[in-house]
């Protein structure tokens, strides 16, 4: 009988030791489409990545049902993008740089990530600033997403059908990253920051502001306490995370530990402010090539190699496995760290596991 081995093949380069950045995104590898818009394909069409860089080409479009969109007459359009995520993030020690209008990151499907503001403000002042959540909640559909002008789908609050918001037993799965090139989790994380815990539902440390009245700006009886993006104040140590909306910490996919952002929710799954990165960015931005207008569209390099979805090849062998020690590396040369008692391999018969190889 002829036995199947999984056999991880390990290259700096090219191999299996691609990180999360390259790993954590939705492939689109059969050319589906959208249920509610057939013509467009969704979620990334195509993962490349260099020794500095991966390049996330995506359609801007999910893979689940999306609109109606109540009030709202913009329809979705594929964008075409090209992102670029760096490899080696760098926290910003200078002023920091605020999230803009436009897309801020991008999930892991490829759709956009847009920050609290509508881009409208009191008398147009740009003093008191209007939350999207409260002036276009209405418009956004039962994913909590809508289309801008140009048919750009995004979110501006937790993309509730892009993962399971309610599962508080598990740490929450990365749901996409921030154009500063940090990862961006799900509402749930390890209640210690060093990865010891109970898992919890990660709060936001901004609160609405004790306050009677807005100075020049709309009364509380027009527009409630909320409505504004200024209703709003940072209180250090209120919440697990910081004013960006994230924390230093140990996740499943950065066992050594990262900077992480995580979107925040309160106990009925409604969206909390600044609900995803923001208002500033924790670490140096990527800039014109991500952000701003027109942006989105960055050449990819011809040493750009293809991620496919697969981390493993399937060699068949009728013989004798000769077994070595192998030291695995990432696409920067560090080695990466093995967990004991977790199976690396599996031997297939006709399709059933027979065995199991683990690091002891």
């Amino acid at each position: 009988m002829k036995k199947l081995l999984l056999v991880l093949l390990c290259f700096p380069m090219f191999g299996f030791a691609q990180g999360p950045e390259i790993t954590s995104w939705i492939l689109n590898l059969n050319g589906a489409t959208n249920p509610s818009f057939p013509n467009y394909l969704t979620n990334v069409q195509d993962v490349c990545y260099t020794s500095t860089d991966v390049y996330v080409s995506c359609t801007c479009i999910p893979g689940y049902d999306i609109g109606p969109w109540s009030q709202n007459p913009n329809q979705p359009a594929n964008q075409n993008f090209v992102f670029k995520i760096s490899l080696n993030p760098q926290e910003n020690t200078g002023n920091k740089t605020k999230a803009p209008m436009g897309h801020t990151g991008v999930w892991s499907n490829g759709v956009s990530i847009f920050n609290a503001e509508d881009g409208m403000s009191y008398n147009n002042q740009g003093v008191w600033n209007q939350n999207a959540l409260y002036f276009e909640g209405v418009s956004f559909d039962d994913c909590l997403g809508h289309p801008a002008p140009n048919g750009e789908y995004h979110h501006h609050v937790n993309p509730t059908c892009l993962y399971d918001d309610s599962d508080d037993q598990n740490h929450s799965p990365i749901i996409g990253y921030a154009f500063d090139n940090f990862p961006i989790y799900g509402a749930y994380g390890y209640s210690n920051t060093n990865g010891t815990g109970a898992i919890k539902r990660m709060e936001s440390s901004y609160q609405l502001k004790n306050i009677s009245s807005r100075t020049n700006g709309p009364t509380l009886n027009q527009y409630p306490l909320g409505a504004y993006i200024e209703d709003h104040e940072y209180i250090s140590g209120s919440g697990d995370l910081d004013e960006y909306n994230g924390r230093y910490c140990i996740t499943p996919e950065y066992p050594n530990g990262t900077y992480a952002y995580f979107v925040t929710i309160d106990a009925n799954f409604d969206p909390v402010y600044p609900y995803t990165p923001g208002p500033y960015y924790y670490g140096v931005a990527q800039g014109s090539g991500n952000l701003g207008p027109g942006s989105g569209h960055n050449t990819i390099p011809s040493n750009c190699s293809s991620y496919t979805g697969s981390t493993t090849n399937l060699i068949q062998t009728t013989g004798t496995i000769e077994r070595k020690s192998i030291q695995v590396l990432d696409l920067l040369a560090r080695e990466v760290k093995i967990e004991k008692n977790i199976p690396l391999f599996y031997i297939y018969d006709d399709g059933t596991v027979q065995k199991k190889i683990i690091l002891e």
